[in-house]
Formats: C-alpha cells, sequence, structure tokens
C-alpha cells in the first residue's frame, strides 16, 4: 500500500492552485469542471493533490465547507488488489462510498472505489495497472519526492475505537505509541503502518483540554487530517527556496540548538545550516548519521487546522547494510509541541492549567 491522491475541499481551487505552485513549488497539472465543482490537480514527483471547490450547493465540497473549514476530505491508498481490499473493508462493515470503477487511459488501467473513513473522512482505494506514476513528470526538478505520513487527529476517548477500524477495515498495524505532555498541554498518539508497502498513519487524541490536538477539533469541528509530511532529500535547500517563497514556518529559539549540543556527541558537517534554518534534528546514538530532519509550517488555511511538516529521512552504512532514519523525530516532541503552544499562546487558545483525560 502507497499514498495515491489527496483530495482537499476548498473555497476556491483555482487560488489554492495557486498558493501551492508560488509557495510549494508544485506544478499544475490539470483543471476541469463539472456541474457543480471546480477541480484543480498539482503535483511534485509522486505527490499529488486535487484541489475542489463548490459551484452549486449540489458539490460535495459545498457539503464538506458547511461542517468544515478547508481541508483534506480525502485520503487515497494505492493498493495491489483492489477487489480483496474493498472484500475485506466491506466485511468489516465499512461504507462503501463508491463501488470498483475501472478506467482504461493512456498510460494503463486502473480500478477505483471509495469507502467511508474515521469522521467525515474517506478513503479512495486504487489500483493501478500498468501505470507507474500518479501523472507525468514534470521536466522541472521537485521540491518534493514523497508522502512519508499523513496524521488523523480524533476526539478524546476515541483513539483505541480508530485504531481498531483502521486495524480491521484497512490492514494497518499499531507500532510505535507516545504519551506526550508539557506544562502547559499532552496528547496520546498511535503510529498505525501497514504491512505491504509502509504507509504510515499515525492517530492522536487530546490528553489535555487545552491540547493542540482539542484546538484544531475545536477549529475543524470534528476529527480530521492535522498535518501531512512531505518527504525531501535536501531539507535545508528546501526549506530556503520555500521561504523565498513566502511560506511561513513555526519559529524555533536558538536555546534549542544549544541544548541539543550538550546533550550529543555527534553535530553533522551541516550543522550550522541546519541550526540556521530552524530545523529540528533527531538521531539514535549508534547510527548518528542517519539523521531526521524535520520543520513545520503555520496552517495554511485561516483556522489552526492544516499544517505541512518537511521531513528528510538521511542514510548511512553499518556493517555494509544502509540505514535510514526512522520514526517520527520522539527527540523534538517537546520542543515541537512547545512550538505550537507558543502559537496557541498567540491565538489565545492555550491557559497555564492542564487538565488531563
Amino acid at each position: 500500500m502507497d499514498f495515491d491522491r489527496i483530495q482537499f475541499y476548498v473555497e476556491d481551487a483555482k487560488v489554492s492552485r495557486d498558493w501551492f505552485v508560488s509557495h510549494l513549488g508544485f506544478q499544475s497539472t490539470a483543471g476541469y469542471s463539472n456541474s457543480h465543482t471546480r477541480t484543480e490537480i498539482v503535483s511534485s514527483a509522486n505527490v499529488c493533490f486535487v484541489l475542489s471547490s463548490p459551484l452549486r450547493a449540489a458539490s460535495p465540497a459545498a457539503s464538506w465547507l458547511k461542517s468544515h473549514p478547508p481541508g483534506i476530505a480525502d485520503v487515497g491508498f494505492r493498493v495491489n488488489n483492489i477487489e480483496l481490499a474493498v472484500a475485506r473493508a466491506a466485511a468489516a462493515g465499512a461504507t462503501i462510498l463508491q463501488p470498483i470503477q475501472e478506467e482504461l487511459t493512456a498510460a494503463g488501467c486502473f480500478k477505483r472505489a471509495k469507502i467511508a473513513g474515521w469522521g467525515d473522512l474517506s478513503h479512495r482505494l486504487v489500483e493501478r495497472i500498468g501505470e507507474n506514476s500518479l501523472l507525468p513528470t514534470s521536466p522541472k526538478l521537485p521540491l518534493f519526492a514523497t508522502i512519508d505520513h499523513v496524521v488523523l487527529n480524533v476526539e478524546s476517548g476515541d483513539l483505541s475505537s480508530a485504531v481498531s477500524w483502521y486495524q480491521n477495515i484497512l490492514g494497518f498495524e499499531p507500532q510505535q505509541n507516545f504519551d506526550i505532555q508539557t506544562e502547559k498541554s499532552a496528547l496520546r498518539s498511535q503510529v498505525m503502518v501497514h504491512a505491504d508497502g509502509g504507509v504510515q498513519f499515525p492517530i492522536n487524541e487530546p490528553a489535555s483540554a487545552n491540547s493542540q490536538v482539542q484546538e484544531f477539533l475545536t477549529a475543524n469541528r470534528g476529527p480530521g487530517i492535522q498535518h501531512m509530511a512531505l518527504q525531501t532529500a535536501d531539507i535545508v535547500g528546501v526549506v530556503a527556496e520555500l521561504r523565498s517563497r513566502g511560506l511561513p514556518f513555526l519559529p524555533v529559539p536558538p536555546t534549542y540548538y544549544s541544548q541539543l549540543r550538550q546533550r550529543q556527541n555527534y553535530l553533522p558537517a551541516d550543522w550550522q545550516a541546519i541550526a540556521a534554518s530552524e530545523v529540528l534534528a533527531d538521531w539514535q546514538e549508534d547510527t548518528p548519521a542517519a539523521m531526521l530532519l524535520q520543520i513545520f509550517t503555520q496552517p495554511i488555511f485561516a483556522e489552526p487546522t492544516f499544517f505541512f511538516e518537511i521531513i528528510e529521512r538521511r542514510v548511512t552504512f553499518v556493517n555494509g547494510k544502509q540505514v535510514q532514519a526512522g520514526g517520527f523525530g520522539a527527540g523534538n516532541f517537546r520542543a515541537l509541541f512547545e512550538a505550537i503552544e507558543r502559537e496557541q499562546m498567540k491565538r489565545g487558545s492555550l491557559s497555564v492549567d492542564i487538565k488531563s483525560g
């Protein structure tokens, strides 16, 4: 299983298309309308976003935007056998929104279906036969190669149910789990990974009334996708490019880097560039060169809901075997959540009292 197309419902598809092109360096690859919806498609290598906005009240986007602010409505998954995937989902009680359909294109054949996901989220399942990519490749070098992971936020008390749902319906398996608490807020997280292809799908729930997860749930008016990590091979260069395009990131205080240097003996050759870029760094003591580097944007819509993570997973060799940075930057969790808390305090949505659930 791999991530396939991701669908956003937005107020104006053309405006959003231009934002992704100008701020994230995506390429505009297609655009079309039907009687009720305008759709624009943007891509970067194997990352493809479908941006849809309503033209009439009959549009699915119109219905979504009555219940939620702009954001991700559908997370697509590419499967090896769609008949098996849909049959499994149906047997486990999933709602089939669209039965399997087959379509022939110049690039090959693909089959697709859609099931209802958690909350108002849906999941488009796609089997591509003879198609090696989501869209034709652009001659321009892409900033992002692939989607690293997508994160779902659910209501307090729903984490175990959501984990069971994705395990039973789509075959995900729970891996790492985290209980994260600062002086001001707390959350719980369970990482879900698919054995067939390694898709990573963490699920969060709030563990305090003023958690960043609760702020998202309140602003989103229910559960939904909080953020998506886009993977790159050169995070320092990409962040510099994105900043030049006007993309705002969460600020990181200089004390983060001085404290990290005190805790760690290893520093990469480009450490000064990493610190100057305000990129967070995490690594294991036994494989320090396999470093995980990450940075987080400010929310991209008017509400404090969806944001992007930019991530680089560096590779090293140990005893002749290639080792790539794994995980999600556990060493950075406190720094990340404190950075988000500073933004919450600016918005007035975070008090100092913590009430854990």
